[in-house]
């Protein structure tokens, strides 16, 4: 890996961390009016279940950058 990759690899995966932790913060402050907008019934159920999808999505793409970043992968030959 170059510099300039290397360097970009550690922007992303800063800007993607402070993005994870920027939406676990908006839920725990907004966690109430979540809360009563999916108790309302109907389909606002989706409401928790897309905000679940959304921050298992960056966080996951966090993760996986992180782990890049440190170049630690996998063991294939181990089951």
């Amino acid at each position: 890996m170059t510099k300039t990759n290397q360097a970009n690899a550690v922007i992303i995966t800063a800007s993607l961390g402070f993005l994870s932790a920027l939406l676990y913060l908006l839920l725990y402050v907004f966690k109430d009016i979540i809360w009563s907008i999916s108790g309302q019934g109907g389909w606002y159920f989706i409401v928790p279940i897309s905000i679940a999808f959304i921050m298992s999505y960056i966080h996951g793409a966090f993760v996986n950058h992180f782990w890049d970043v440190l170049d630690i992968k996998p063991n294939p030959m181990r089951s």
